[in-house]
């Protein structure tokens, strides 16, 4: 590769299950890098497991990029809308003598590999169909359709500078002829791959380390294909809580559930990105400041563990810092999911200001649209063990002073704390005395802002409501 030619990434996910946060931190890196360089991010789909491929699993994909607004510069790319590039090329390598029919049935192949075992052998093909100078081929079976297997190198080594675990080296001798078109002429993955990558001008191949084993098998063939060999960097597995690879199997949760639980994508991209590399000690930095330092070069070597808690602590601080009307937009979709009428939120322009007053006490949207909801609703839930301790007869005489006053006061922050202490000093109270209740009766629990702040953006009128509902 020139320094002068552009940065090519891809993302290349099987849709053969939803997709996890292991899955789309694989997505997350080459696309930054790409924005990071002025390079170009492709999204190609490899869906040649049909059995299993759904086009819910695409659409999970297409949302949880969307959502992370990870975009794309070229596809989506499906492998089974190529099929015929794949075949075409494969008659190229057939003709050029780097590919080759294999007539050895499964039971052969099984039988075989019972024989290396028993022997304390490596299972592998043995080469009985691979051409070779002055080598006499069995005779052809009657009937049998043949798999088509690549010619791999049986001398020296194949070797690549991965751009994360460093120099990686396989013999070629431990590497056996590997099947790259099914008896019925479709394509295996391992081809599929390289035609891809060569087609597109991919200059960078950022994945899984799940596929170190695979990229000796596709250097060969990009080499026979006589395409650049891309730079290779495999990334750590991303573990779960337990300390497990992440996985459906293993209870990780789709990307787009994140979504509904009310993350912000910036968080997300901000802590799944710390899951493998690093910018000396920043834990908190905004998406410009990811794109500005990311590299290759501060990828870490060793696997990521998920902690659902540091990810809460990584979203609170995005949500403390985001513009409260940005953040009212966000939270807008989560109150009318949770039941408030959309004509009231735009009758008035409180919202943003709620948002102001309650984001610093929230993990989430959904936290911060549940306690935004009060304001809007008619009927509220009181916290049980609150409304014990603090909504006693004795309080009665002071909340009813309350109600009276609060009647007839100017409707300001100011002056509904004025009247507050007024009527403090009038009944010898302490201020705990009535904001404990009055903060149960308005908002269903003892523990709020600032009483006259909350009081003020509630409105005299469900605040007078909600007083008689004792």
């Amino acid at each position: 590769m020139t320094t002068q030619q552009k940065i090519r990434t891809r993302f290349a996910p099987s849709p053969t299950g939803f997709i996890h946060l292991g899955n789309i931190r694989s997505a997350l890196y080459p696309w930054a890098f790409a924005r990071a360089q002025g390079g170009d991010f492709i999204l190609r789909i490899e869906d040649t497991d049909v059995e299993r491929s759904s086009q819910a699993a695409v659409d999970v994909i297409l949302e949880g990029m969307q959502w992370l607004e990870l975009d794309i510069d070229e596809g989506p790319f499906f492998q089974m809308q190529r099929m015929e590039r794949y075949k075409a090329v494969l008659a190229q390598l057939v003709e050029s003598g780097h590919v080759y029919p294999c007539y050895m049935s499964m039971a052969e192949l099984d039988a075989l590999r019972e024989r290396q075992t028993a022997a304390k052998e490596k299972p592998r093909y043995d080469g009985t169909w691979r051409p070779e100078a002055g080598k006499q081929l069995p005779p052809v079976p009657e009937g049998v359709q043949p798999v088509l297997r690549f010619k791999t190198p049986r001398d020296g080594i194949v070797a690549w500078d991965d751009r994360c675990k460093g120099r990686i080296e396989f013999q070629n001798s431990e590497l056996d002829d590997l099947v790259i078109a099914r008896p019925d002429g479709t394509p295996t993955y391992n081809f599929c791959v390289c035609v891809d990558d060569m087609d597109m001008g991919i200059t960078h191949v950022i994945r899984g380390d799940d596929h170190v084993n695979n990229t000796p098998r596709q250097i060969h063939i990009f080499e026979a294909l006589g395409a650049a060999v891309p730079v290779f960097a495999h990334l750590p597995t991303v573990l779960n809580e337990q300390g497990e690879k992440m996985s459906k199997r293993n209870g990780a949760k789709a990307v787009t559930q994140y979504r509904d639980e009310g993350y912000l994508p910036d968080a997300m991209v901000n802590y799944l990105a710390r899951l493998g590399w690093s910018h000396g000690d920043d834990e908190i930095f905004s998406r410009a400041q990811f794109l500005q330092w990311f590299d290759l070069d501060h990828l870490g070597r060793s696997a990521g563990q998920f902690d659902e808690a540091k990810l809460r602590w990584v979203n609170t601080q995005h949500l403390k810092a985001l513009d409260d009307a940005r953040l009212a937009a966000l939270v807008r979709p989560f109150m009318l999911r949770a039941g408030v009428d959309g004509a009231q939120l735009e009758a008035d322009d409180r919202l943003p200001r709620i948002c102001a007053l309650f984001k610093d006490r929230c993990e989430t949207l959904v936290d911060l649209a549940n306690w935004a909801r009060l304001f809007y609703v008619d009927a509220i839930e009181r916290n049980a063990a609150d409304a014990a301790q603090h909504l006693t007869p004795a309080a009665a005489p002071l909340l009813d002073a309350f109600a009276a006053a609060i009647a007839t006061t100017e409707w300001s922050r100011e002056a509904i704390a004025a009247t507050i202490k007024q009527l403090l000093k009038e009944q010898g109270a302490k201020m705990p005395q009535l904001a404990m209740p009055v903060r149960v009766l308005t908002l269903g629990t003892a523990h709020t802002p600032s009483v006259d702040a909350v009081l003020e953006l509630l409105g005299r009128e469900k605040i007078l409501a909600r007083l008689k509902t004792r």
